[in-house]
């Protein structure tokens, strides 16, 4: 599926992922490969993503957003984010 993690500044992700964990405002949720349409509101906290399924992953601390997820492609627009190393 392909991920695209969005500020008003810039681009901060966009690729092919196998996943991406996400800190929901009534607890964290993971979203896979072909899910089901979904709209949802982030509050702060870390976002995973998964870059397959051998564990490879990327982190991103991001001060609250929401999540559109819709014909296997996830969205992400955030207040701020930054890169975790």
């Amino acid at each position: 599926m392909t991920l695209e993690i969005l500020t008003p500044e810039r681009k901060l992700f966009s690729g092919e992922v196998y996943g991406v964990q996400m800190p929901g405002i009534s607890g964290s949720f993971e979203v896979l490969d072909k899910h089901a349409p979904l709209v949802s509101a982030l509050k702060s906290g870390r976002i995973k993503v998964l870059r397959d399924k051998q564990a490879h992953s990327a982190n991103f601390d991001i001060q609250g957003g929401f999540v559109e997820v819709l014909n296997n492609k996830v969205t992400v627009l955030v207040e701020g984010a930054s890169v975790i190393e």
